[in-house]
């Protein structure tokens, strides 16, 4: 008998995001479908801390969809600037902000720190709700360490990949193969803290 196959709403329209988490999952039953295909608009992220604006774009899409939902909330954090981007590196360099601009803000910001100043790292929160009340949901999290190149290189991935050289590889994110980068990378890393918890939910 073929098993059932779950339908979950993922609080987000960046493609990017949507195909490695679909790879990630790929060995679960879950259908997983964007927010912008269901016509549901993004949440406002009003929280200070990546686990709270995931519960938020969470809550949101499973409140508008009626679906279980699947949010990440993820971006990456400079030492020498504080943390920053931090949760606001999808709109660091303002709400709309496209991927380029986004990077090229960074860049600009760092532009005077030496190498041994440039340590960073991608963080990374997953959560699932099995509906917008779920007082249990699920939570994993993710954190890769790396430095910051001084210049884009590679063209795979999305977001700041092109500008992060992981400390324990070579070449930047986006010059690593799909299935390399899934492996280890912060959203990887969530992802399989998240799978068992997530086969035994949607099981149920």
């Amino acid at each position: 008998m073929n098993q059932a196959v779950w339908r979950a709403v993922l609080a987000s329209g960046n493609a990017g995001k949507l195909a490695e988490l679909r790879a990630l999952l790929a060995d679960l039953p879950l259908e997983l479908v964007s927010q912008r295909e269901l016509g549901v608009a993004d949440a406002e992220e009003t929280a200070p801390t990546f686990i709270e604006n995931a519960l938020l774009k969470a809550r949101h899409a499973a409140r508008v969809t009626g679906l279980p939902a699947l949010a990440d909330d993820s971006g990456i954090a400079v030492d020498a600037l504080g943390g920053a981007p931090g949760v606001h590196s999808a709109r660091y360099a303002g709400v709309g902000a496209s991927d380029a601009e986004n990077l090229a803000l960074l860049l600009e910001r760092t532009a005077t720190l030496p190498m041994n100043r440039r340590q960073c790292e991608f963080m990374c929160v997953i959560v699932y709700l099995r509906h917008a009340g779920d007082p249990c949901p699920v939570i994993s999290t993710g954190r890769w360490r790396g430095v910051l190149a001084t210049t884009p290189r590679g063209t795979n991935g999305f977001g700041y990949d092109p500008i992060f050289l992981p400390a324990d590889g070579k070449g930047s994110s986006a010059e690593l193969p799909a299935a390399v980068k899934n492996a280890i990378s912060h959203r990887g890393q969530a992802v399989a803290a998240l799978r068992e918890q997530l086969r035994a939910v949607i099981t149920i």
